[in-house]
């Protein structure tokens, strides 16, 4: 079976793991993952890997994200959105419109952030939404969030919106809420709708009903990172280290950096960790005394048959 990276546009109504279910059902395949959940009234960008795609989710969860987002101020909720009963409706005056831009745009930074108690964060291994159907509401301490920037607002009445850029482990919909709070009316998001997570745009992403293994992006295109062609190739795969001896070619890369190590053939084979810059790599090719090990395997994403 072939594998790779597909980015779903998820629909409205629908859970993320829900979308790895029908996509399973549909590539016939049980290995499908995704990379970051996206509420069940949220729409928009899903980045699910399939088969060995899923040896990659990880390096996706740190990216950042952009969402598009549409708000109603005077409405508090349990949920921080419609989803849920009100539990408070507010008056909304003047002066909180005439405030609104400038309190938007003051959560430019980083900031701490309290995690919606509907939400799939886990806590002690069961995500909260599952302890909040059971009654029991867990309050997490908060974590520090970063919202990098904060582009097209728009307000009408007591509706706002704007498209947001995010650090991972941000959740929009406390975002609202806390703009809200800051406020003194409070806020619900009303439309949620991720327009990218890390490189993969909503321009790219397909609705379930297209889902084939021909929409799948390869592992080597799915991920950019610096890369090592080795004359090892097969002896990675069992557990060997690469050392200077064993590099063909390279790109520029820093100590630490996740390295794309390539076979002989330039076949992706395994993610590896750079032990020294590529710099450094340059220098030790003239030195032929030494034979350093440049990169320790991390990852393979083949195993030997």
């Amino acid at each position: 079976m072939k594998s790779g990276i597909i980015v779903i546009n998820k629909p409205k109504g629908i859970t993320s793991h829900g979308v790895v279910e029908k996509v399973r059902y549909i590539l016939q395949t049980k290995k499908v993952g995704h990379a970051g959940t996206l509420d069940p009234f949220a729409t928009g960008v899903l980045v699910l890997g399939v088969n060995k795609g899923t040896k990659l989710l990880e390096f996706f969860f740190n990216d950042r994200k952009i969402y598009y987002v549409k708000a109603k101020l005077g409405i508090i909720t349990e949920t921080f959105d419609l989803e849920s009963e009100i539990r408070e409706v507010n008056e909304v005056t003047k002066e909180h419109i005439d405030a609104l831009k400038e309190v938007v745009f003051s959560f430019i930074e980083e900031y701490l952030q309290v995690p919606p108690a509907y939400s799939a964060k886990k806590y002690k291994g069961k995500r909260l939404y599952e302890y909040a159907r059971e009654g029991k509401i867990i309050n997490l301490p908060p974590r520090k969030v970063q919202i990098y920037s904060i582009s097209n607002f728009k307000q009408e009445g007591t509706e706002f919106s704007f498209v947001v850029e995010v650090g991972p482990g941000t959740y929009i919909r406390s975002l609202i809420m806390d703009i809200g709070y800051k406020l003194g009316c409070g806020a619900v998001t009303v439309e949620l709708c991720r327009l990218k997570s890390g490189k993969f745009t909503l321009d790219e992403a397909i609705s379930l009903e297209e889902v084939s293994y021909d929409k799948l992006i390869s592992l080597d295109d799915s991920i950019d990172f610096p890369y090592v062609v080795v004359n090892n190739g097969d002896k990675v795969l069992k557990g060997q280290q690469i050392y200077k001896s064993n590099i063909i070619e390279y790109s520029d890369f820093e100590k630490g950096d996740y390295v794309k190590i390539y076979n002989e053939e330039r076949e992706f084979i395994s993610i590896g960790i750079a032990e020294r810059r590529s710099k450094f790599l340059t220098t030790l090719l003239k030195m032929p005394e030494r034979n350093d090990r440049i990169v320790k395997i991390y990852k393979n994403l083949y195993e030997v048959t």
